[in-house]
């Protein structure tokens, strides 16, 4: 069976995982593997950027690198990045048939989606990379891309996300995203004073090193930093990324001269789209929070939606102070929201709420919610 039929039978998400499976899996097919360095980054904002900075940066300095991601847009090939460019079809087809050949059946059939990918990417970077940037998926500790070992851990802002899975509190979401350090930790600018002495006790433990990016680099380079993200437009939290990848390439050994590499964006962060769209496939407070700061004063029409598990109303009421009006798009997802539940909260906050039908020449619009969210505009788009 091809790949995307095989994967179309995998569910994409589960109300309860098992954390076991994914180390059998990996242990089933280590001898077939010979492992690159690996980057492993968690955290609850910023992982993808962070990571694709961070790959191009290695990528500029001559070496072989992958990148994996997640989830997509449009097309899975987006989750596999090798050397500045998507994975293509035929090398995808290629991995997953010796990948089906190295696994037993029963267990190739009982991994998630995200498992089974997770080891189709690496199983594709093992032949090719000298250098791995890893994202984890929703985790840390018992993430699917834990198993694998790793010589720097990168931790992005962590905030309240995923509740159900990792905790109630921003201590044991960060206690469980930290533990899946096993050496020296980059830790990136954080947002509650909670967590650096759980990354602090960690190194500790380990016997590491703790790199703070708010500490690293001294005011000159900072100044500079500074005037370089000015220059390409970075808004402050893509600023922030940029700053935590080139921590990350500075403790690796690598040069940090900004002439040689310029900061590409994944597509759907912060993007902007069209003169006057910008999309953004985040869908926490914490990224809601990051954009209100990075517009302004900007009044925008928010073309969104929301999962069912998210805060959309808190998230609206960030957003409140830059939304002329909501315009509600339909996306295409077994955890979407029910749209009634979005229209009470907006009222409730007194925005003007209606449904999107498309956009308008003389208005400026942010599309935020999810990557759903993204998707469905951007198909909507293609169409016309």
């Amino acid at each position: 069976m091809q790949l995307q039929p095989f994967l179309a039978t995998k569910p994409l998400f589960y109300d309860e995982i098992d954390y076991a499976r994914m180390p059998k899996a990996y242990q089933s097919i280590v001898s077939h593997l010979r492992l690159p360095k690996i980057i492993h980054i968690v955290g609850t904002n910023g992982k993808g950027t962070t990571g694709r900075f961070l790959a191009h940066m290695l990528f500029h300095n001559g070496l072989q690198v992958g990148h994996y991601t997640s989830p997509h847009i449009l097309k899975f090939n987006e989750r596999i990045w090798l050397n500045g460019t998507d994975i293509d079809d035929e090398t995808l087809e290629q991995a997953h048939e010796e990948l089906l050949v190295w696994l037993d059946p029963d267990m190739a059939e009982s991994l998630s989606y995200f498992e089974y990918t997770t080891l189709l990417a690496m199983s594709i970077f093992c032949k090719r990379c000298d250098y791995v940037v890893l994202e984890a998926g929703l985790g840390g500790e018992f993430d699917a891309t834990n198993v694998f070992p790793k010589c720097l851990s990168i931790i992005t802002p962590i905030g309240l996300d995923h509740q159900s899975f990792l905790g109630q509190t921003i201590e044991e979401i960060a206690q469980t995203k930290i533990n899946s350090a096993t050496g020296d930790i980059v830790l990136a600018k954080q947002y509650d004073a909670k967590i650096h002495p759980i990354a602090l006790t960690k190194v500790k433990e380990l016997k590491s090193h703790l790199y703070d990016v708010n500490d690293f680099f001294d005011k000159t380079f900072s100044s500079k930093l500074d005037g370089y993200s000015d220059k390409f437009g970075l808004p402050m939290y893509l600023k922030e990324n940029f700053k935590t990848a080139l921590c990350a390439l500075n403790v690796l050994g690598y040069d940090s001269n900004l002439d040689i590499f310029s900061p590409v964006v994944l597509q759907g962060r912060c993007q902007k789209l069209l003169p006057n769209v910008t999309v953004d496939v985040g869908h926490n407070v914490m990224a809601a929070e990051a954009l209100v700061a990075s517009l302004g004063e900007k009044k925008v029409v928010l073309v969104y939606n929301s999962y069912k598990d998210k805060d959309f109303k808190t998230i609206l009421k960030i957003l409140k102070p830059v939304v002329e009006e909501v315009q509600v798009i339909e996306i295409d997802s077994p955890r979407a929201a029910d749209k009634r539940d979005i229209y009470i909260v907006a009222k409730a906050l007194e925005l003007p709420i209606s449904s999107f039908i498309t956009i308008q020449s003389d208005k400026e619009y942010l599309v935020f919610g999810s990557f759903s969210v993204v998707e469905a505009f951007l198909k909507g788009l293609s169409e016309k």
